[in-house]
């Protein structure tokens, strides 16, 4: 009845106001706030104070993140949005590179091409008078697609045609390897960005443990055992109670099944807490199913389940003489408060007032806390038969309990993980823990995986304090606060979703540092979608993660274990280093090829490499090149550095000392060969040779020269920090050993056997000697140039860089640099709390004249419900941006607003609001209309318009 009768439920919050709304606005805001920034840089002043709410507690955290007042065109958002996905900073790097070396290349070509026409042109017309007869015009128009031949083979060369193909090769190889590392790669780019990260939040049950409840302390008949104690030294009662209390008192799909493998653990099936309990009475050597198959579920009286309230769970059985018996188990500082009673030695109870309580804290259960341990209690109680107890009355009924025993569970440590962390931490990784657990258990698991060390400068928070850290008195999140804390934080307990998207949220906007932190974080669970979203690198657990956080996520660690990052970190660091090794390699090539070209030609007025060469020069320096390099595997030394950062230059100072001194070397041989070469050979020399003469083998010695250098020097852009031992590992890359015998083998038939389609001729062994030991000086020059150090070379600059305005979107940008002028923004939000006030009073008017007209009159019933758990399957639900709207202070004054229109006229579709009661009143919670655009019939529209 609307009047008469008692409440049971009150629904506080619907929708994208619920805790499973506020989750899923997160993950369709996470990774799309930047782009709902308005291209034009307009920013609403209302938008930073209203996106907090003027509450305390858990709806102030809760709805910060989410944004609902940008305006902008969803098209442009789109497109934009694409944009950003499309193309990674690597990406940007490489596009800004490949056209400065395009743009270079293309005037080279263009100045040899004038340059070949012009020398022809001024020596044949001008110098030796001849005239254009009309029978000689085929013969010029041929030395005229010559020049214009070499051009373009001048412009072939130049361009890094390779490099998209080079960075695709080493994602593909990569993504392919990390299969084997239990990395499944979801979005390429990630592979790249971890080579960034500075910065890893991780879960930690399940990801730095093992998610296998194991009890290994226990506090049974007034003895503290610190391992499993002997099933003799407990008393036959207490037993008898114990195994019963947590047989009956668990789920009975809770089990512990036999290995599937030989040796390997047990099966834990379902709540790994229970199972840590059966696996405890397991170890006391005795059995569950035994009492489980006496008592069947259907005979258990009453169940109070467990919830995060009571924190609790207890089962009513009914004793044979018809009396009644309840098994608890929960959280000991819950259950102990509740118990009056425990069992001695003896098996028999004994009183345990508050002050044994308080000592049993101090010298039990405080001590297993620090040892990283879930503390959980058993107890029970026993009811007479007559009269039987009001089970309804929880209060009475949970309470006067006898405690039987104390469990200190533990989830043991992954043994790779503390390893790993160390990896990490040596290779510039901040790891932070990101937990629900209590703050004790946390700081010690922590201590156990090394990511915090006694002694060091570093904050443990729990979510309630760094919530009031970071608000100020308004209840807003600051970014100066959330800079003072993030960089000594390494454990965040008792956290939520929205604490974890909040400081990864914090971390990535950081201004504190020089370079843009680049976080990665691991998750499994639902509430961790938006924070997976909003990392840069989101880990999504193949196990045991959800659907929801695996969609989230750019990786899936099939194996959800923490030592798989570090994996992916090596990986993404040897993307870097194989584009690295491949430019380094292109350019030396580059360089020298547009050189002895365009050089060539000015001198001899022909190039000393033909374009059948230079072809063939470019298919060994971009495809066979980029196949060898960018298949390198990684090795431990990639984390024996720090991360480069976001804005690292793809070329440093260091490999532009290499591709200098290696093209120093090629130039000179090539130019020394180009005019001594047949006095050293005694061959005739094959510069200012006629139009159609046959190949020299002056010009295929210079050629042969030039690849063997090549090959040679390919064996030398294996490392590219200066390191001396080029051979260190050849022979873990089987195909780079492969392309490269290949290749000199694929040489060895050109020279030999090209003939006239390849300009060469055959030639001697001597010869070839001479060639090969030409190659192998690269070798020797190649420890020359290392012992140079860079740090005199200071003419030398780096290249590849992306500055800060082409590595940040413009939409960013306007975010950061837009002045907000509060003044505005106070006057907008007194006009919203005027236009509140006023319809509060218009909807207390409506309510009061509808009761005293008639009690259902002007109330229609909804005519259909549906249940609250499919709300994110209706349209109302969905996050769209295509209008701008203000979101008001108190969301429930949309609601109001919506009932007072669906009172003043019957609905005309369908009950929107999912979890709408019998009480005829239509809500809606449409986030895509705005309060202060409402239709002109609304009260707030009317409001706006009068004022």
């Amino acid at each position: 009845s609307f009047i008469v009768g008692s409440g049971r439920m009150v629904v506080t919050a619907v929708g994208v106001n619920s805790q499973t709304g506020i989750i899923f606005t997160l993950l369709g805001a996470g990774g799309e706030e930047e782009e709902k920034k308005d291209k034009k840089g307009k920013h609403d002043p209302l938008t930073d104070q209203e996106r907090t709410k003027q509450q305390d507690g858990a709806a102030a955290m809760e709805m910060q993140p989410l944004k609902s007042a940008e305006g902008g065109d969803a098209d442009d958002k789109k497109k934009a949005n694409m944009h950003k996905k499309e193309k990674s900073v690597l990406q940007g790097k490489l596009t800004k590179l490949a056209v400065q070396i395009g743009k270079a290349g293309l005037v080279m070509s263009a100045i040899t091409v004038i340059i070949l026409v012009l020398y022809f042109t001024v020596d044949t017309f001008v110098v030796n008078k001849k005239p254009w007869l009309p029978e000689c015009t085929p013969v010029y128009v041929q030395y005229f697609v010559k020049f214009f031949i070499i051009g373009v083979t001048v412009l072939v060369v130049a361009v890094p045609e390779g490099l998209p193909l080079a960075v695709t090769i080493s994602l593909a190889y990569s993504v392919k390897k990390m299969m084997k590392d239990n990395n499944l790669v979801r979005h390429l780019d990630a592979c790249e960005t971890m080579g960034n990260a500075t910065a890893i939040c991780s879960d930690k049950t399940g990801t730095l443990t093992t998610n296998r409840m194991t009890v290994v302390q226990a506090y049974v008949g007034d003895v503290h055992y610190k391992e499993i104690p002997d099933p003799s030294s407990i008393n036959a009662k207490t037993m008898e109670l114990l195994v019963n209390a947590i047989a009956i008192n668990s789920a009975y799909t809770t089990k512990i099944l036999p290995p599937e493998k030989e040796g390997a653990l047990p099966r834990q099936v379902g709540n790994k807490t229970e199972c840590g309990l059966l696996g405890f009475v397991l170890d006391l050597k005795q059995d569950y199913e035994p009492v489980r198959s006496q008592m069947p579920e259907e005979k258990l009286y009453k169940v109070y389940t467990f919830n995060s309230v009571r924190k609790s769970m207890s089962t009513v059985t009914k004793l044979p003489d018809e009396s009644f018996r309840m098994y608890s188990k929960g959280a000991s500082e819950i259950v102990l408060k509740k118990c009056c009673k425990i069992l001695n030695g003896a098996g028999e109870p004994r009183v345990f007032r508050p002050r044994d309580r308080d000592e049993m804290v101090k010298k039990v259960i405080e001590p297993m806390a620090c040892d990283g341990l879930r503390t959980i209690c058993v107890a029970y109680r026993d009811f007479p038969s007559s009269p039987e107890p009001d089970w309804d009355n929880e209060n009475d009924i949970l309470n006067d309990l006898t405690c039987i025993c104390v469990v200190g569970i533990e989830d043991p440590v992954r043994p790779e993980v503390p390893e790993a962390i160390r990896k990490c931490q040596r290779a510039g990784i901040t790891v932070r823990m990101v937990t629900g657990d209590n703050i004790n258990t946390a700081r010690a698991i922590a201590i156990k995986c090394g990511i915090i060390h006694p002694g060091e400068d570093f904050l443990c928070l729990e979510g309630k304090e760094f919530n009031r850290r970071i608000r100020n008195e308004k209840g807003e999140i600051e970014q100066e606060r959330i800079d003072k804390i993030w960089p000594k934080l390494r454990v965040l307990a008792r956290s939520s979703p929205t604490d974890k998207h909040t400081l990864v949220k914090g971390i990535i906007d950081s201004t504190h540092t020089e370079q843009r932190q680049v976080v990665a974080v691991t998750g499994d669970g639902t509430n961790d979608g938006p924070a997976l979203k909003k990392a840069d690198v989101g880990f999504a657990m193949g196990i045991a993660g959800t659907d929801v956080a695996k969609e989230a996520s750019d990786i899936i660690l099939t194996d959800d274990n923490f030592s798989s990052i570090v994996k992916a970190v090596m990986w993404g660091r040897n993307v870097y280093d194989s584009i690295s090794k491949f430019l380094q390699f292109q350019l030396t090539v580059n360089v020298v090829a547009v050189i002895v070209a365009f050089t060539g030609a000015c001198i001899t007025q022909d190039s000393p490499l033909k374009a059948v060469q230079m072809l063939w020069v470019n298919l060994i320096m971009d495809t066979f090149a980029s196949l060898a390099l960018a298949t390198e595997p990684p090795t431990e030394t990639l984390l024996l550095r720090k991360p480069y950062g976001r804005n690292k230059p793809l070329i440093s100072r260091t490999m532009m000392k290499n591709i200098l001194g290696h093209a120093v070397y090629q130039l000179t041989l090539i130019f020394t060969l180009l005019f001594v070469g047949e006095k050293m050979f005694q061959i005739d020399s094959g510069r200012n040779a006629p139009l159609h003469s046959p190949p020299s083998e002056h010009y295929t010695i210079i050629f042969n020269t030039f690849v063997m250098m090549q090959l040679f020097n390919e064996i030398n852009a294996r490392k590219i920090h200066g390191e001396r031992n080029v051979f260190d590992g050849i022979f873990r890359n089987p195909i780079f050993c492969t392309i490269v015998l290949g290749t000199f083998a694929i040489q060895i038939v050109i020279v030999q056997f090209g003939g006239k389609p390849f300009s060469c001729s055959p030639l001697q062994l001597d010869q070839w000697m001479w060639c090969i030991f030409i190659g192998l000086g690269e070798l020797v020059w190649g420890q020359v140039i290392a012992t140079i150090p860079t740090s005199r070379l200071k003419f030398l600059k780096e290249a590849g860089r992306l500055t800060q305005k082409e590595e940040i979107p413009e939409e960013e940008l306007n975010e950061d640099v837009e002045e907000i002028d509060h003044a505005e923004r106070e006057l907008r939000r007194g006009q919203i709390l005027w236009f509140r006030g006023l319809n509060r009073i218009q909807t207390q008017i409506r309510v009061v004249k509808a009761f005293r007209s008639s009690l259902y009159e002007g109330l229609e019933k909804p005519e259909s419900r549906t249940s609250i758990h499919n709300f994110m399957a209706h349209p109302e639900f969905r996050i769209e941006d295509s209008q701008p709207h203000i979101p008001l202070i108190d969301d429930t004054d949309l609601e109001e607003d919506a009932a007072l229109k669906q009172n003043s006229s019957p609905p005309s579709s369908l009950n929107k609001n999912n979890s709408a009661i019998d009480s005829g009143i239509n809500l809606t919670t449409d986030t895509s209309k705005s309060a202060t655009s409402s239709s002109p019939g609304s009260p707030i529209h009317s409001l706006e318009t009068s004022l």
